[in-house]
């Protein structure tokens, strides 16, 4: 391959609610933090171990404000985008640096709300018997 790629793909939880920040002239950018887990068994001690990772993850406008409004802390969603390092400076003037994922693509997995919708819906009663229609009445 001539060129190269820069396109990261998650699955996760939200480890925070999606916090906005709101620009001058309506743009906006939210932020919040995703934790992916890996899991394995420790062949010396036969204990199961469990690593998570954290990932700062950047949405930019409409995108933003909709998952602020349905995903919170506990969420699982897809993301899709690509990596980028980010430098800034302490108040003493220590540069700092960040790496964000900047999500172009996602899909919600399961959220709270949308579990909270589904379990407090009256499940569909099944049809009573006259309301079957007998089988002779079949066209085939």
């Amino acid at each position: 391959m001539n060129g190269t790629l820069n396109k990261v793909i998650l699955i996760g939880h939200l480890g925070d609610d999606v916090k906005l920040h709101y620009f001058d002239g309506g743009n906006c950018i939210g932020r919040f933090s995703l934790a992916t887990n890996e899991s394995y068994t420790n062949k010396s001690t036969g204990d199961r171990v469990t690593n998570t990772e954290w990932h700062n993850v950047v949405l930019r406008d409409k995108a933003a404000e909709i998952c602020e409004k349905y995903l919170s802390k506990g969420d699982k969603v897809y993301v899709e985008g690509k990596m980028k390092t980010r430098k800034w400076q302490t108040k003493e003037g220590v540069d700092r640096y960040t790496t964000e994922i900047h999500v172009n693509e996602f899909t919600f997995l399961n959220t709270k709300k949308q579990t909270d919708t589904i379990g407090n819906q009256a499940s569909p009663q099944s049809p009573k018997a006259e309301e079957t229609p007998p089988d002779d009445d079949l066209p085939f």
